[in-house]
Parts: C-alpha cells; sequence; structure tokens
C-alpha cells in the first residue's frame, strides 16, 4: 500500500533532494493531508525537530485531526514519543532514539524504527551522521522492540530513480513479524504493486508531489479483479461503517473520485462514470478508500447527504439503518424543522429542560438492577445526551472520533468522581 509522506518544514509541505536541497516547497499542509487521508494513513515527519532547528508542532496537531497519521522527527525521548500518541498519532516513528532502553517503555504495535540509510550505512541526526551500521544490523538489533520499521535510501530520496525490489525483498524477510515501509525512489504505481506483493508498504513524496504519479494510481496499484471488464467490487460504508450499498470501480473512476473527493462508481449499464447524487443530490464527501485483504475488493468510506445512498430515497440498498444512527440523523434533522411541540424542539428550546433530563436519566440507569432496566435507561439517555451533543454543533461522527482518539492514549487519567457527584472519599493513589 502507499503511505503519503507530508514531510514539514517552516509549516509547510517540502519535498527534498537527498534530505538536503529544496526540491518542491508545497505550502499548507492541511489541504494536502486531506487528499492524502483518501489513501488511509500518512507519514508526517518534522523535518526542523529532526535537525533540531525548530518545531512543526502546532501544525502536525492540525493535521492530526485531519487524516491518520504516522509522526516522526525529533521524537528523542520516552516522554516525547507518549505525547504525539496521546494526540492522537496513529504511530510514531523513532529514528536516534530507536534504542531498546526507550522502545521497552512504548507500546511495541505504534512504534516504528526509522533505518535511513546511504548505501546501507545508518545515517541519524538528520541524515547528518554516518553510524557504520548497516540496515541488516540495526533491524536484527530493534525488530523485537518495535512494531514495524520505515527504511530510506537516502541516496534515491526525491530523485526518483526507482526502487531495488531484491533489496526491498531482503528487508522483508529480515524484519521478521514487523511491517515494513520502505521509502526513497519509488516512482510509479507498478512498484507500489510489487512491493505489495512482497508485503511490504512504500512511503511516497516525491513521485506524487511532482505529478509523476496519481494518488488514485497509486492506491489501486495493490487491487486485483479477475472479471475481462476489469471492474472491482466497491462497498459503500458511512462514517460508522455501515454498509450502504454496493457499486463498481475501475481505474478511471478511482483517479476521478480521489481528484473530486467525491464518490464516483463506474456504470456498467452507461458504460461510464457514475457520480453519485449528480442528478438526486444525494451526494457524496469521499473520505478514504481501502482494499481487503485479497486485494480483489475495495471500501468507500463516505460522508452521505440525505436522503440516503438508495435510489428508493432509504438510507441504504436494504432499507433505512436503525438504531443510534438512525436516532443521530432524525435529531439532525429535527433540529432544524422540529414540528411545533414535539418533545424534541421543547428540549432545543428549553436547555434547563434538557440538563435536568440528562441529570435524571443518568441517575435512573446508575440505579438500574436488571438487564432489561439497563437497556431501557442507557436509551434515554443516549437520546437526551445526543441531542444535546447535536444542538451543540457536533455530530454522531464527532463523537465517534473523540471515542477512537481515546483508544490511542497512552496515558489514562484515574477517572475518579468530581467533587458533589460522589458521596465517598476517594483513597489516595500516592502510596
Amino acid at each position: 500500500m502507499i503511505i503519503p509522506s507530508v514531510d514539514l518544514r517552516n509549516g509547510n509541505a517540502v519535498q527534498l533532494v537527498g534530505g538536503r536541497d529544496m526540491k518542491i516547497d508545497a505550502g499548507d499542509p492541511r489541504p494536502i493531508a486531506q487528499q492524502f487521508a483518501i489513501a488511509g494513513e500518512i507519514a508526517v515527519i518534522d523535518l526542523d525537530a529532526a535537525l533540531s532547528t525548530g518545531t512543526n508542532e502546532a501544525t502536525i496537531r492540525d493535521l492530526l485531526k485531519i487524516a491518520d497519521c504516522r509522526v516522526g522527527g525529533g521524537i528523542r525521548t520516552v516522554e516525547r514519543a507518549i505525547q504525539w500518541l496521546d494526540a492522537g498519532a496513529c504511530r510514531v516513528i523513532l529514528g536516534t532514539a530507536a534504542q531498546p532502553e526507550i522502545l521497552r517503555e512504548l507500546p511495541r504495535d505504534r512504534v516504528i524504527a526509522a533505518l535511513d540509510a546511504e548505501h546501507d550505512d545508518v545515517v541519524v541526526e538528520g541524515w547528518t551522521k554516518k553510524t557504520g551500521v548497516t540496515i541488516v544490523d540495526r533491524m536484527r538489533a530493534l525488530r523485537e522492540h518495535v512494531g514495524g520499521f520505515l527504511v530510506t535510501f537516502v541516496e534515491r530520496e526525491g530523485r526518483m530513480g526507482g526502487i531495488d525490489m531484491d533489496r526491498a525483498a531482503l528487508l522483508k524477510q529480515e524484519a521478521g513479524d514487523c511491517m515494513l515501509t520502505v521509502a526513497g525512489g519509488v516512482r510509479s504505481a507498478d512498484e507500489i504493486a510489487a512491493l505489495d506483493a512482497l508485503g511490504v508498504d512504500a512511503q511516497v513524496g516525491m513521485a506524487i508531489y511532482s505529478g509523476a504519479m496519481d494518488l488514485g494510481d497509486a492506491i489501486l496499484a495493490p487491487a486485483r479483479t479477475d472479471r475481462a471488464d476489469g471492474l472491482y467490487a466497491t462497498i459503500v460504508v458511512d462514517e460508522g461503517g455501515i454498509a450502504l450499498g454496493m457499486c463498481w470501480s475501475n481505474a478511471q473512476s478511482i483517479r476521478e473520485a480521489v481528484r473530486t473527493r467525491t464518490g464516483v462508481y463506474w456504470s456498467r449499464s452507461r458504460g461510464g462514470l457514475w457520480r453519485k447524487g449528480e442528478t438526486s443530490g444525494a451526494l457524496q464527501d469521499l473520505l478514504r478508500i481501502d482494499l481487503d485483504c485479497d486485494r480483489d475488493a475495495l471500501r468507500f468510506t463516505v460522508r452521505q447527504s440525505d436522503p440516503g445512498f438508495c435510489h428508493n430515497n432509504t438510507r441504504t440498498c436494504w432499507g433505512e439503518d436503525r438504531g443510534v444512527s438512525r436516532l443521530s440523523r432524525t435529531l439532525t434533522a429535527r433540529l432544524h424543522d422540529a414540528p411545533p411541540g414535539s418533545y424534541t424542539r421543547r428540549l432545543i428550546e428549553d436547555p434547563e429542560l434538557l440538563r435536568a433530563k440528562l441529570a435524571e436519566e443518568a441517575q435512573e440507569l446508575a440505579d438500574a438492577r436488571t438487564p432489561e432496566e439497563s437497556a431501557h435507561e442507557a436509551a434515554d439517555l443516549i437520546y437526551f445526551a445526543l441531542t444535546r451533543a447535536i444542538a451543540g454543533g457536533a455530530s454522531l461522527a464527532d463523537i465517534e472520533r473523540v471515542l477512537d482518539g481515546r483508544t490511542r492514549k497512552v496515558t489514562r487519567r484515574p477517572g475518579h468522581a468530581k467533587p458533589g457527584f460522589t458521596n465517598r472519599t476517594e483513597e489516595s493513589t500516592d502510596g
């Protein structure tokens, strides 16, 4: 798979040749990250922090709100690594600090060791200092402590000279159960496909920024189909992962979907592009494209507008959705056009009533004793909680993003009740 790279210098996205010479200054990285996020995880590298000449922390924190980010550059302590993991980084990339005594203090599956090498000699401190150690030697020393390796071929970086596939295959073997990502020299979608066949991801910057590689082609590169028409089965899901329907895609439709960040598919009946919602108004914002484990089916994650995906004006091709998702959409609609006298309108117009009902239902759920009571009171509380959240401008997707973000935190709060919410005195945890 492709891992698009956002290298930061002075707040801008840049591309360097050999890690030294400026080739492209792409400006504000935020819209770039929005585009790259369609491919899945992106790599965000703070070049200033790596060289100890500054920091792009504020910019990176913005990018973490946009995409699933691997964050690297200047992370030299356990504390700094944990700060980024707590901030929402899906993984951290450590270079000079990738030492067993530091790595043992971090969650293995969320740490990538950066092995930057010039002609197989590992270099550190922003690629300015040679170590005299080979990539394979470092892999063998670190592979039990990390979940992955990022190997950058510095002599090829930014030059689009191609990847040595035999070398990549050898490094994959040495990586053991660790995932392997390679960077430096990747120049075509065919190379991404060949690397994926080896079980290796490709971190790509220059080829995309320069226009030599289309992002849509790069995303689709590992996919395969046995259909004579070259189409790929495409499952369309919403932000919560609920299946909306099935479509078909090909290279042309994928390129257009990625370019416009909208739901674009291939119509078998018309033999051309089908832009979802173009006539019905049920538009889609494309958020992400994923390939399945066998690389023969795609998943489009979209933000679907009303009335829904199906031509029958239902949310899904299997009818309406249900549960919390349906409640959320109903409440969102009623926020703007709740009929006079409805309970939802009353709650929205009377914040004190809503506050009282939240406290009441939370207490009743806390006092529930049977499974039936617990389900009933939880449903009541969810209704009032969602009403309050939506009235405050938050969507169900926003709430789910917060929940997902919390699973990435390494530092845990003690979770004590605030004063006034318990009659018990919390025991000291200071020992």
